[in-house]
Formats: structure tokens, C-alpha cells, sequence
């Protein structure tokens, strides 16, 4: 088990036993990943709210928890969606204009994916650049790469095949590093290339991970 994911275990088991320094270490270490990932699905507006939500019932649920800090990681990213899909029914109640769940399958975050999320400045442009892929790509990509969930965590989350899922990172993974990379030659000027190679994927923060996702395809 990875140095970080056995800490994070820990964590989260303490928690469970009631220690709130714990329970701070886990919100501290997981929060800013799930909230890049609610953006993802609701827009920034509304991702704090979302956000908040969701560890409202992580914090009522977490003793009812199993598991390790790969499932906790699966497991808060259900509840987060599960409590977007529940916020866009609600918006589609009100007598103001509002969308329905399919929003969640139809609608590709056009914000800063990132802006509080992250802190370096490569991974707020990345997550933008995520949040441009057709939404289903961005959805899977945002769960392999920022929450750092395995093939079959992310299809069971989503309802589908680890086959769709390989191919939907695969596709948004090479989509975005083409992006970046065309970006950074652009920032670079004539003549000048791009600032670092990139030939599968992309580095730097949330980039780095992206080169292993896409190489384990």
C-alpha cells in the first residue's frame, strides 16, 4: 500500500473511533479532490454547497464505513454524486429555469474546475482543461486521476463496463494531453517547442498522475 493511502487508512479508522484530529487529517487530505470532482458535475456555483453536503453524511454515515482508503475515496465520491444528482432534481422543481439529472449526463462543467480545489498553478490548468472534455471523459478522468480511483471503482460508481471505462480515460486522458501540449508550444512561441515532454501523457500535480493513468490503460 502506497506511504500516502496507508496514512490516509489510518486516518479514517481513528476517525471512526471518534479522534477529530483524524477525522480533520482525512477531511484535509480528501476534500480538495472530491470538491474538483462536484465541480465536475454541478459548475462552481453550487460545488460548495454540494461539497458540504456530502460531508454532512460522511460524518453522519463514517461509522458505518468498511474499508480502506481506496474504498473511503470510492465510497465519498458516491455520496457526492449521488447529492449533485439530488441537487439537480431539486433545481428542476423550482419555478425558476432549471435543469434535470440528465444534466449530469449531458452537461460538460464550463468553469474553473479548480481555482480552490488545487493550489498549484499546473493543476488548476489541467482541471480546466478536463472540465472542457465531453462530460462523460471528464467525469472518468476526474475519478481516475484527481480522486485517484482504480478501473473498477469508477465503473461500479458509474454503472458501467471497466471497458467503457478504460476506453473513456484513455480517450480524455490523450485529448487533454494533446491539449496541454499544444498549449504549452503556444505559450512557448515559434521555434521554441514545448516546455516538457509529454508523449502519452501529461506531468506536473494532477498531470503526472494523468501520464501513469493513461500508460496503464
Amino acid at each position: 500500500m502506497h506511504t500516502d493511502d496507508a496514512a490516509l487508512t489510518a486516518a479514517v479508522h481513528a476517525a471512526q473511533d471518534g479522534d477529530e484530529t483524524a477525522f480533520r487529517a482525512v477531511y484535509r487530505a480528501v476534500h480538495p479532490r472530491l470538491l474538483g470532482y462536484v465541480r465536475t458535475l454541478v459548475g462552481d456555483a453550487d460545488a460548495e454547497d454540494i461539497a458540504s453536503e456530502t460531508w454532512l453524511q460522511i460524518t453522519r454515515d463514517l461509522g458505518s464505513f468498511r474499508g480502506d482508503a481506496d474504498r473511503f475515496r470510492g465510497w465519498s465520491a458516491r455520496i457526492a454524486r449521488n447529492r449533485a444528482v439530488d441537487h439537480v432534481r431539486m433545481r428542476a422543481r423550482r419555478p425558476a429555469p432549471g435543469g434535470d439529472e440528465t444534466e449530469l449526463t449531458e452537461w460538460a462543467a464550463a468553469s474553473d474546475t479548480a481555482s480552490e480545489a488545487m493550489t498549484a498553478q499546473d493543476t488548476r490548468r489541467t482541471l480546466e482543461f478536463i472540465s472542457q472534455l465531453p462530460r462523460e471523459q471528464a467525469e472518468v478522468v476526474v475519478l481516475r486521476v484527481v480522486m485517484g480511483l482504480d478501473v473498477k471503482r469508477t465503473a461500479e460508481l458509474l454503472g458501467k463496463r471497466p471497458g467503457a471505462v478504460r476506453t473513456a480515460a484513455h480517450r480524455g486522458l490523450k485529448q487533454l494531453a494533446e491539449t496541454l501540449s499544444a498549449a504549452e508550444a503556444e505559450e512557448a512561441g515559434p521555434g521554441r517547442g514545448v516546455s516538457r515532454e509529454m508523449p502519452d501523457g501529461v506531468s506536473g500535480g494532477v498531470t503526472e498522475n494523468a501520464a501513469r493513468t493513461l500508460k496503464g490503460m
